[in-house]
């Protein structure tokens, strides 16, 4: 059984930093492919990083390159995403997903299972 649940959602100042999880009871070793999407109000849902087990492969996208980190810890069966220099525009509800078919990508990937959301407000 899967149940993905982020957590560490929070309000912060601009420029801060913010570490936010994923987890899920019954493991994550099973997922070779994870993945953080953000959706702003009244925006569209987007991807922000995604991180390939074997071989190790993280990408990004270009608003969270050199400023977020996507990492893992099978032992603690949980996926993060650390979050530097937050804007005000990185404001919005983040998810994580897995159980990807295909590549590893946050466009054009399905994934199976999704995380509830946790808020991110960046405040300037």
């Amino acid at each position: 059984q899967v149940n993905l649940v982020a957590s560490g959602g929070a309000s912060v100042q601009a420029g801060g930093s913010l570490t936010i999880s994923c987890g899920n009871p019954g493991g994550t070793s099973r997922f070779w492919c994870m993945a953080w999407f953000r959706q702003a109000s009244g925006q569209e849902r987007e991807g922000v990083a995604t991180l390939i087990t074997s071989p190790r492969t993280t990408t990004y996208a270009d608003f969270a390159k050199g400023r977020f980190t996507i990492s893992r810890d099978i032992a603690k069966n949980t996926l993060y995403l650390q979050m530097n220099n937050l804007k005000p525009e990185d404001t919005g509800m983040y998810y994580c997903a897995a159980g990807a078919s295909g590549s590893c990508s946050t466009v054009g990937t399905p994934y199976n299972y999704w995380s509830q959301g946790t808020q991110v407000t960046v405040s300037s």
